[in-house]
């Protein structure tokens, strides 16, 4: 899957060792880094688990259209669709197996 970032201070942060550790700590960073290749990894959104421990969903209320897999507990990697346009399943959701492109937008506590 192909992976966009919304900023390039994220995309940085994301992208470089050095700045993963600084800005999240050893243990945050690697388990950013490992939800990172499987994001990479996956030919399309739906192969991300909705089960522990990636436990990918889309989110609701303020942040509906937006998708979240956990991190360390309780911060959470939050992306949305980059295929243009968003492909929907007819009853309005997004169709998890055709998204091919995400863009990362954060990283946050949710709770």
């Amino acid at each position: 899957m192909l992976i966009s970032f919304k900023t390039k201070k994220l995309h940085k942060a994301c992208s470089q060792q050095q700045e993963m550790r600084k800005h999240y700590g050893l243990t945050m960073a690697r388990k950013l880094q490992q939800r990172l290749m499987e994001l990479s990894a996956a030919d399309t959104l739906a192969d991300i688990s909705y089960l522990p421990p990636p436990r990918c969903h889309e989110l609701t209320g303020n942040r509906v259209g937006q998708f979240s897999v956990d991190l360390l507990h309780p911060h959470r990697l939050l992306f949305v669709p980059a295929n243009e346009p968003v492909p929907t399943r007819d009853d309005g959701g997004v169709d998890l197996k055709l998204v091919t492109e995400v863009e990362i937008i954060a990283i946050v506590d949710t709770h």
